[in-house]
């Protein structure tokens, strides 16, 4: 798994690339999400067009990410999911706990 993380103004974008299906991907996803935490951003995109596949951990990862960023004050979207990755969150019914948006620009946008 590769991450790649871009900062535009007061919102943080994280980019994934690879599979999220475990040890140490989801724990790499949690540092790279507290590092934006700890730089004062609090409005995060995970652009997980790179991510072409996911298991529970990975699932559970997100979710981890998602309340981090909520319990800080802040805010947590998806962008660019893959249809893959967009199956895992209909059929569990998460697709319905998250924003997302089909781009990065879209859901940078959303924070104004």
């Amino acid at each position: 798994m590769k991450f790649k993380d871009k900062i535009y103004g007061d919102v943080g974008v994280i980019s994934l690339k690879g599979k999220l299906m475990g040890l140490p991907e989801t724990d790499e996803l949690q540092d790279e999400v507290r590092a934006m935490l700890g730089q004062k951003i609090n409005k995060i995109v995970l652009d997980l067009d790179g991510v072409k596949w996911m298991n529970s951990l990975g699932i559970g990862a997100i979710m981890r990410s998602h309340t981090t960023v909520s319990n800080s004050g802040g805010r947590f979207c998806l962008a660019r999911i893959s249809e893959k990755v967009n199956s895992v969150l209909v059929l569990t019914q998460l697709i319905n706990i998250f924003e997302t948006f089909d781009n990065v620009d879209d859901a940078v946008k959303s924070f104004s």
